[in-house]
């Protein structure tokens, strides 16, 4: 699933900044354009998640962020560089769901990102019915891959893994999207724990008689075929 982020902020260089960012991760971001009709611009685009800064034009962004509660549960982050408690507890109880103090780590803002996310939708993206591929039954709900009878109980991080493959299975997941995937709030995921991860899972499906059920698209990520 590739995310929708809509980005409310009147600063064009960190907007374009953000935009780069989170185009890098693969989601699809639109930066806003009429900051008079947010609201217009909202409904139209339909995005998953809101970045929003405070001081924006016409009205702030606690006011914008009521009007889009009105008619929509999406997520809202608040950017802002007043970082005092004050405003911090106004963005809370207006509904927002995290707040990034400026200047931001783009590391922390696109963990909270993910985390926001994850908490969001991966309860209905998770899929509670097995998955059946090559003579393997694959089980989201309690973390397990049976194969010729023989059940493997697979780690967090494992399950997570083989969930985004044989979702997209025929299609190629990039390495992005999977450190995404196991991007935990705060705790960052880097190139070499994903390595390690996909090479656990590798063994696993091997032992139980599966070799090659990941491939290895160089350049591009991993796909189930």
């Amino acid at each position: 699933m590739k995310y929708k982020i809509l980005v409310v902020e009147d600063d064009f260089t960190i907007a374009s900044e953000l935009k780069t960012m989170m185009t890098g991760w693969g989601y699809e971001v639109k930066l806003t354009e009429n900051f008079e009709d947010i609201l217009g611009e909202f409904q139209a685009f339909a995005p998953h998640l809101i970045l929003m800064d405070i001081g924006l034009p016409f009205a702030n962004g606690f006011v914008r962020c009521a009007k889009i509660r009105e008619v929509s549960k999406v997520p809202v982050i608040f950017l802002s560089s007043a970082s005092d408690n004050i405003n911090l507890v106004t963005a809370i109880n207006m509904g927002a769901d995290d707040f990034v103090a400026k200047p931001f780590d783009f590391n922390v803002l696109t963990a909270k990102i993910m985390a926001v996310l994850r908490r969001a939708y991966a309860f209905t993206e998770e899929k509670s019915d097995v998955i059946e591929h090559r003579g393997a039954s694959y089980n989201a709900s309690d973390s397990t891959i049976t194969v010729n009878g023989l059940k493997i109980d697979l780690t967090k991080n494992e399950n997570r893994i083989l969930s985004a493959l044989l979702t997209a299975k025929g299609t190629i997941v990039s390495r992005n999207t999977l450190m995404q995937q196991l991007w935990d709030d705060d705790c960052f995921v880097d190139e070499n724990t994903l390595s390690v991860n996909i090479n656990r899972l590798r063994k696993k499906l091997e032992t139980a008689g599966l070799p090659d059920f990941i491939t290895t698209k160089k350049g591009q990520g991993y796909i189930i075929e």
